[in-house]
């Protein structure tokens, strides 16, 4: 009995595929066993994970590169230091400059870390406020993202890569749901982007699980059985595709918490406490700059960040370096070598750092920065009490945690949910981003001082 593949003898087969190229073959083979699948249920769930694969998979070797990348531009910032510290009067308001002018030029919602224009996006993921979206999510936006921040880190700017990581993650998501054609199986707008979200902080702090908590609770008001092993599973891709390049690494890696004393756990209540309010009054200062400067012309903003520039340049030369970059090697410092003790001013230059960056109007996020801000108030409080090292560590991990959740409820980050509203909240869009053209509200006010540049006037 003759072998037959879907239908067609296998010799007819094997000759016709004799004579086509490789990738046609492949492409042939993988349709015909696609075809042979008998129950319709499996492939309709393949082709509606199919394009949550291959975004996962861009998105998690997109993360790698950007990585790469940035670590580089730090090196750069370093080198500059240590060899010719005095470049930093050019080097660094020329970087924030150019950075300045190509976020306002070619991408304006590219600037800050991202990750409330993907919230945005997910509220407004409906095919009458597609405009919107792209306006906050698109490959143009990837570019300038990128570019924009590696100027600014190496200028020495304290901002971080993972907030712009969940951006671009989301703009690539939601490219390769603008390419599934007609035919193929419905898949939401709104859950591609929420996937994208979720690949984007699963790929940049190497954690498949905390990207799917993310999913998992931003669609809690949807029916994510429908489409959960899809969600799941690109998540996962995203998260291992880091990791086989990047190696299995930890974040911050292991610090030693062992051998604890039982009174530290009071130190950590402090600790905790005080970074907390530290944290939400550098994301009000921050507003409270950006509210500031709305009324600005783009030559003001320019003025303002050329100062700003300045400003960093003076105190890294006059008081510490440790008031650049993201904080990334302060925080392995503290946490891993016998150092851990820093100057009480440390802190303060921590919180300065971000303020002057993130208020320029550049792309950069604020999640390293806030991290290693809280990772030298707890080393000031350890070496206050003088703490072992396994005792100062707890602390460090505690004052790194207490400013994280200072900064990540506050409008930087969070949306506002009304009590009783079962409609999306409103978040400040561009000027033609209103739904019924009305002025937003208070709350949404202060979100406008994150994603409306300055130069844009309020509708």
């Amino acid at each position: 009995m003759r072998r037959r593949l879907g239908g067609i003898k296998w010799s007819n087969f094997a000759a016709y595929l004799s004579s086509m190229s490789d990738h046609s073959r492949a492409r042939l083979f993988v349709k015909r066993a696609f075809e042979n699948i008998r129950n319709e249920k499996l492939k309709h769930n393949v082709l509606q994970a199919l394009p949550f694969w291959i975004a996962s998979l861009i998105t998690g070797l997109a993360a790698v590169v950007y990585s790469k990348l940035f670590t580089g531009a730090e090196h750069v910032t370093a080198y500059i230091i240590e060899h010719h510290r005095w470049w930093l009067f050019v080097v660094t308001p020329c970087l924030f400059l150019i950075s300045y002018v190509i976020v306002k030029r070619f991408a304006p919602y590219a600037r800050g870390s991202g990750i409330p224009q993907v919230m945005a996006a997910i509220d407004l993921a409906t095919p009458k406020d597609n405009h919107i979206v792209y306006k906050l999510l698109s490959l143009k936006v990837i570019v300038v993202k990128v570019i924009s921040s590696l100027l600014v880190a190496m200028g020495g700017g304290a901002i971080g890569r993972e907030g712009p990581t969940i951006q671009i993650a989301g703009s690539i998501f939601r490219k390769v749901n603008q390419w599934i054609p007609d035919s193929w199986p419905k898949i939401s707008r709104r859950n591609m982007i929420v996937t994208g979200a979720a690949a984007g902080l699963a790929a940049a702090f190497n954690t498949p699980l905390g990207g799917i908590v993310f999913a998992v609770e931003e669609l809690a008001r949807t029916h994510i059985r429908y489409f959960r092993t899809a969600l799941f599973s690109a998540v996962i891709i995203a998260g291992l595709t880091a990791q086989y390049f990047l190696g299995p690494y930890l974040y911050l890696g292991y610090p030693d918490v062992t051998n604890l004393s039982g009174y530290i756990f009071l130190g950590v209540v402090f600790v905790a406490l005080v970074t907390g309010l530290l944290g939400s009054i550098m994301c009000k200062v921050i507003l409270y700059v950006l509210r500031w400067k709305r009324g600005f012309t783009g030559g003001q903003n320019m003025l303002f960040l050329l100062v700003c520039a300045l400003a960093m340049v003076v105190i890294a030369l006059g008081i510490s370096t440790d008031v650049m970059g993201s904080g990334k090697s302060l925080m392995n410092a503290v946490l891993f070598t016998a150092h851990k003790r820093v100057l009480w001013y440390i802190p303060v230059l921590r919180v300065v750092g971000p303020v002057l960056s993130f208020t320029t109007g550049v792309a950069g996020g604020v999640f390293a920065p806030a991290l290693s801000a809280g990772a030298t108030v707890g080393a000031m409080m350890a070496g206050w009490f003088d703490l072992a090292a396994t005792n100062s560590n707890l602390l460090i991990l505690a004052g790194m945690v207490g400013f994280l959740t200072g900064v990540t409820p506050h409008p930087l980050y969070q949306r506002h949910t009304g009590a009783g509203n079962d409609r999306p909240p409103q978040r400040d869009l561009p000027p033609d981003a209103g739904r019924d053209g009305s002025q937003h509200s208070s709350t949404g006010d202060r979100q406008t001082l994150i994603l409306r540049p300055p130069e844009i006037p309020v509708p």
